[in-house]
Order: C-alpha cells, then structure tokens, then sequence
C-alpha cells in the first residue's frame, strides 16, 4: 500500500461517501453512481482513487462490476493509526 495514495483518496468527501455505501455490502458501479448522486464518469474517477489506494477492489459477473471494500487493507490502516495514537506500546 502506498501510504500517499491512501491518504489522498480518503482526503475527498466522494470517495469517504463511497467507502460509506460500501460498508453496506457489495454494489454494481451503475447502483452506486445512483445512490450517491454521481455521474458515470465522476464515479469512475472516484474509485480509480479508491482502488489505486487498494482501499476497494472490483469483481466482475457478466456486464456488471461490482465494489468493495478492502477489509484487508483497512485493517492496516486501523493499526498504522492505532500505532500512532501510542495503542501499541507496551509498559516495561
């Protein structure tokens, strides 16, 4: 993961808005681009963002593509900014 990738994808409202919807389960592009109001083309935009930042992958079934979110990688970031706060030190 590049950490300035991550950061610059969750700096901007639409994609923290599409990591939102995300959260509810796995969504066709076309259904998310409704849902949140975007265009086709801001949308595409959005999660080339997300998924250079390996914060969502992609799976597709016949002519639909479907969004998720990297559980995974979140988990990473979860402890990168656990770590930060000092969560992981331990007394001694």
């Amino acid at each position: 993961m590049a950490m300035k990738d991550m950061l610059n994808a969750l700096a901007d409202e639409n994609r923290r808005n599409i990591l939102e919807k995300l959260k509810e389960g796995k969504i066709s592009s076309g259904d998310l681009a409704q849902s949140l109001g975007l265009t086709p083309q801001a949308l595409s935009y959005h999660l080339a963002k997300l998924k250079k930042a390996d914060l969502i992958y992609e799976t597709k079934y016949k002519n639909f593509i479907y969004y998720e979110l990297n559980l995974t990688i979140l988990d990473e970031i979860t402890m990168w900014i656990s770590s930060l706060k000092g969560d992981d030190k331990h007394e001694g």
